[in-house]
């Protein structure tokens, strides 16, 4: 799926101009809901810990989101574009789970 814009590609460069943490939480709770917030923040976590090689079940009770969206992650995760092993190579690579 190509969802490639002008507009989307401002968003990006929006996003990778933030410096601080603090600059993200204000950017982000400006433009999303604190529950999509919320939701990104639990596929990353999901992805994460698939990557350390938890299982379903325990991801599910621990981070609290469904065995389905866990299947959605691990689907992108080992046949996706590379994002979230990309991400999480950069989070591990700052000292960062």
């Amino acid at each position: 799926m190509n969802f490639r814009s002008e507009t989307i590609d401002r968003l990006f460069e929006a996003i990778m101009g933030l410096e601080t943490t603090d600059q993200c939480y204000d950017f982000f709770e400006d433009l999303c809901t604190v529950k999509e917030i919320k939701d990104m923040a639990q596929r990353l976590e999901a992805a994460c810990r698939l990557n350390e090689g938890h299982n379903y079940l325990t991801i599910s009770k621990e981070v609290g989101i469904s065995t389905a969206t866990i299947s959605r992650v691990s689907k992108c995760l080992n046949y996706g574009t590379g994002g979230y092993k990309a991400a999480i190579e950069r989070l591990n690579n700052n000292g960062k789970k």
